[in-house]
């Protein structure tokens, strides 16, 4: 790709002359803060945009691609982060989606289906069962159908798009064999990650960006950890975060036999307990998919269980309002930022006073007070560090990392005494969760009680206090100081194969 330039209709320059070459049978790292133009380049190499200047070339010869079929004709496919993949269907059927096989030139040839499938699965040394349902697999089993997708449709580049982040420790080491085997069989592959120790072990060359612009390429043997970070972020970036002992005070939040059903009649909580004190972060680990998600939705009151109570500050809180669940103190940073932590249509502004429009502080009678909204807002767009032109723009015009911090200015400036936190960093840049990490460890040492729930083994170990294990809608491990923990012991317990006693689990409870 040479001199790619991409300005959009709002002005903002996503890439500006950008040079990016890989070459065939290596892996090659792309990275860059969230809005450091990584995303369009890619969209632009995928045919999912077009840019305004610029030229690519594929094997020397000049193409220029208007659909992501036609990438695919010329052998450059993309898993991306969030898998496209129907739950319903079977892996097989999935891995022909669009390119059934027939019989008779009519019909779906599924025994076709199931041959082709392992056939692939054989030859890229990606074991699968062509048999099973999307729905009941691995997020790791997962992860090598999208590969086998694109590979069953002839792609000889592969871009993975954030392809650990849903991953454990074994299943990503799983995946670097793999991604080595099909390197040695000449594939390319375009790596787009934010973790640094993934790019230094599974890379040959690295291409970092910033601010649309591209800072270089380098061997990953011959740049450090600290170096790419200053790259790609223009100032040295704390790598690991240095925090006080906690010390814990009462219970803040009491969660007692959870017990939850889902609307298909999947059992997803099973008798869940534990107790979040003032002061401390309690983690929560596990692979996705094992009751995390559906824990935080009863905790905000999306979902009700079957049976179980949760108490803040003493008082029963199940089935309350938001709104005041706010008012007593508790914040929440939601997994998705844009569907539950911030309106894209609305201004920064609109999205940073939502959570405190009508407190008096903010109005004059029966009129918001303008001045003190502004001075308010100007004020945490300053402290977060929220790169955008005004407070009036839009926040869906924002870069991913950005969006976070509105979200996470606005929880934080509660004065929250509990913090629901899920997934606070995921998708986002080394200087984004940088400060976000920070100021989550600076407010449970004021008195703030944190629950920390994250798929990132390396965030939940070194941010958390105490840490509890969900494997299978249960708590299956309570770890009361973290710092002794290792990675191979962690997945142990996020993978099912170790429980610990009843009497060490009730400890999580501090009964």
């Amino acid at each position: 790709m040479r001199g790619i330039t991409k300005i959009y209709p709002n002005g903002i320059a996503a890439n500006q002359a950008v040079d990016f070459s890989v070459r065939a049978g290596e892996i090659h790292a792309l990275m860059g803060e969230n809005g450091a133009g990584k995303s369009t380049l890619m969209k632009i190499l995928m045919g999912l945009e077009q840019p305004q200047e610029g030229e690519i070339f594929l094997g020397g010869e000049k193409v220029s691609f208007a659909s992501p079929q036609a990438a695919i004709a010329k052998g450059v496919g993309m898993v991306h982060q969030h898998f496209m993949l129907v739950p319903s269907l079977t892996v097989a059927e999935n891995m022909v989606l669009g390119i059934e096989p027939k019989k008779h030139g009519v019909f779906f040839d599924r025994a076709g289906a199931v041959a082709l499938t392992k056939e692939y699965s054989e030859r890229y040394g990606l074991p699968l069962d062509p048999n099973a349902k999307i729905a009941d697999i691995s997020v790791g089993m997962k992860q090598k159908v999208e590969i086998l997708k694109a590979l069953v449709r002839g792609a000889k580049i592969l871009i993975l798009d954030e392809p650990t982040a849903v991953l454990t420790t074994r299943e990503t080491e799983e995946l670097f064999k793999q991604l080595v085997i099909l390197k040695e069989q000449g594939f390319t592959v375009i790596f787009i990650s934010h973790k640094l120790w993934e790019v230094k072990q599974i890379t040959d060359r690295i291409t970092i960006m910033r601010g649309g612009k591209s800072m270089g390429v380098h061997t990953t043997a011959g740049i450090s950890e600290q170096e790419i970070s200053r790259l790609m972020v223009g100032r040295d970036v704390m790598l690991s975060l240095e925090k006080e002992k906690a010390e814990p005070g009462g219970s803040v939040l009491n969660v007692r036999g959870l017990n939850y059903t889902n609307q298909w009649g999947n059992r997803m909580l099973k008798d869940v307990s534990f107790t979040v004190r003032a002061g401390e972060i309690l983690g929560v680990a596990g692979v996705e998919g094992n009751g995390q998600s559906d824990l935080v939705r009863i905790l905000w009151g999306f979902e009700s269980p079957d049976s179980g109570s949760v108490a803040f500050e003493g008082a029963e809180i199940l089935g309350e309002p938001q709104s005041w669940l706010r008012e007593l103190g508790i914040s929440y940073i939601p997994e998705d930022r844009m569907v539950y932590g911030a309106a894209g249509g609305a201004s920064i502004e609109e999205n940073l006073i939502s959570d405190r429009a009508w407190g008096k502080r903010l109005n004059k009678g029966p009129f918001f007070n303008a001045g003190a909204i502004r001075k308010e807002c100007d004020d945490l767009i300053k402290r977060f560090k929220v790169l955008a032109r005004s407070r009036g723009q839009r926040v869906g015009m924002l870069s991913g990392g950005n969006i976070q911090k509105v979200v996470v200015a606005r929880e934080f400036s509660a004065g929250p005494k509990l913090i629901i936190a899920e997934q606070p960093t995921r998708g986002i840049d080394v200087g984004a969760t940088e400060f976000i990490r920070a100021r989550m460890v600076e407010l449970s040492r004021q008195g703030a009680g944190v629950l920390l729930v994250s798929a990132d083994l390396a965030e939940v170990m070194q941010l958390s206090d105490s840490l509890i294990v969900m494997y299978g809608g249960e708590v299956v491990a309570y770890f009361e100081d973290t710092s002794a923990l290792t990675d191979a012991e962690m997945g142990e317990y996020m993978l099912g194969l170790s429980k610990q006693s009843a009497e060490e689990l009730g400890r999580a409870a501090h009964d």
